[in-house]
Formats: structure tokens, sequence, C-alpha cells
């Protein structure tokens, strides 16, 4: 998916230009604006596009832009929904007492390198340590000779904000090239030998991702069966905040994605309904068992 291109409902016509800010809609009743993380765009994004067919007359827009960016957006009232990997209070400058939280779905992170890379499983100190640049060839870690390349997400992302937290410990990661959008990651390491980032499992699968090889680390798969129990633990919720109160449509297009009918999309993308979490997080980080799950 570009970067800044609009994702359209069957339900109407969307304007370019005029996300944030401006009269370019007839009604804005009518129209449900959802900005943020690209790790749930292709969720949310399909999601409009089935409330949009049941619904006609209203239209619900996606946009990318990272979490911090939707957000910062719903909490200027500039969108009804701010699509976000974390939990708004882990987000500096913004005010969560402000804000609703709906849980969508669950997203499981996984480091994932290019096809031609002779590595399928890394220790998590391994994985530290190429991300801080302390290993830079592949041959240290049982690969070939060849350089890594590392490819980062932008600061504001909320796939890099959980990554960060469940992986380096507290330490910083080298400076490399960053980029915007799990997509444009997708596509880099793709076509670069030797190349190294982290992606939403969302981004893992499909032709799209045919030259993309997803990491174990200290032997424990990246499936969602793990993430279930946390045996891997680099997952995040899927969030879309809301002010406290959401007009009509913006409401009805939240309880939609969590409907029932869309179970069997969520999981098709990737995603796990958060019903079926073994564990529970809070925005501390802390994980706690279910009680009769």
């Amino acid at each position: 998916m570009k970067k800044g291109l609009f994702l359209m409902s069957t339900a109407g016509l969307v304007f370019a230009g005029g996300l944030l800010g401006g009269n370019v809609y007839a009604d804005s009743s009518k129209q449900v604006t959802a900005v943020g993380s690209t790790a749930l765009q292709p969720l949310a994004a399909q999601a409009a596009d089935e409330f949009g067919s049941k619904n006609p007359g209203v239209t619900v827009n996606v946009q990318g832009g990272g979490s911090g960016a939707g957000l910062s957006q719903v909490g200027k009232g500039n969108v009804t929904i701010g699509n976000s990997d974390i939990f708004a209070e882990q987000k500096d400058g913004i005010k969560a007492n402000k804000l609703k939280d709906h849980k969508v779905a669950v997203v499981g992170i996984t480091p994932v390198v290019n096809a031609d890379v002779k590595v399928s499983s890394l220790t998590m100190s391994q994985l530290r340590d190429i991300f801080t640049g302390k290993i830079t060839n592949w041959k240290d870690v049982g690969g070939q000779d060849q350089e890594i390349s590392l490819v980062n997400r932008a600061q504001g992302s909320g796939t890099r904000f959980t990554f960060e937290k469940e992986v380096m410990d507290g330490q910083a990661t080298k400076t490399s090239q960053e980029q915007d959008d799990n997509g444009a990651v997708q596509k880099i390491v793709s076509k670069t030998p030797g190349a190294i980032s982290y992606l939403a499992f969302s981004y893992t699968t499909g032709d799209q991702a045919k030259n993309l090889k997803p990491l174990a680390i200290d032997k424990v798969k990246p499936t969602v069966k793990n993430v279930k129990d946390n045996k891997w633990s680099i997952w995040a919720y899927e969030h879309m905040y809301t002010t406290k109160k959401p007009d009509k449509n913006t409401t009805k297009f939240i309880k939609f994605v969590k409907s029932n009918s869309m179970k069997s999309t969520v999981k098709k993308l990737g995603y796990i309904p958060v019903n079926e979490m073994k564990v529970t997080k809070n925005a501390n980080g802390d994980v706690t068992k279910k009680v009769n799950n």
C-alpha cells in the first residue's frame, strides 16, 4: 500500500487532499476517517469495504501514517478514529484520558530477512546485537559472509515501539534507513540482499512477501498459536481510538470490526481476535494469564 493514498470503501467517493482539515465532505456525519497504524491498515481497509457494502451512503476512509500520527490526529479532533499499535498512555503528548480505547485485534510482529539470507533462527541476544550494530555480518550468526543491511521503522511507529520494547532491552537501535510503513519495509527487505527488519504478521504472507523469511527467536517460531499464550512475546493490540463520545457511524463501524462476522477476515489477514488470546497485556507491558480461558 502506498503511503498517502486513501483506501476507499464501496460506500462512497473519497476526495484526495483534505484529510487533516477543510470541509471537503458535504455531510461529515456520513463519513468516518481512520488514520494511523500501517500494521492495522490492511484490516481497517478490508473492514471499510465490507462495512460500506452493508451501509450505503456511509464512507469510511482509511489512511496510514503511523500510530503516533493516528493518536495525535484523533486527539486533535481532525479524524474520527486513530489507529494505533500502542496504548495512548505510551505516547508522549497524548491525553489518554480524553480518548476511548477500542481493542479490535491482536497483531504479532516478527523479524524478517531477505529470503536469500541463510539464517532461520536467532537468539534474542543476537537479534539485539544486530539492531545495535554490534553484529554486522551474517557469518557471525551462522549465515553466509554478507554484510547485514538494517531497515528500521520511523520514530512514531507503533510497530517500532513494540519491537524495541520487547527486543532491545533499553538499548538504542543503530542509525539506519527508516521507513514510514510496513508496506515500504516489506518491499525493501524483499529486494535488498542481506536485509533485516521487522513486520506485522499481516505483511508476511501473500505474493508481496514471497521473498521474505520470518525468523524464529530462541527456537520459538512467530506463529499465531505462540502469540496467543505469549510464547512469542513481540505482539500488540490493534487499537481504534476515538473521542469519549464518537458519532454513531464511527461507533457502528468499530462495532462491525469487532463483530463475529469479521472474525474470519481478521484471521485470514493474519491478525488474532482479542477474545482468542490466552493472556492480556496492559500499557506497562505486564502480561497476565487470562482466567477461565
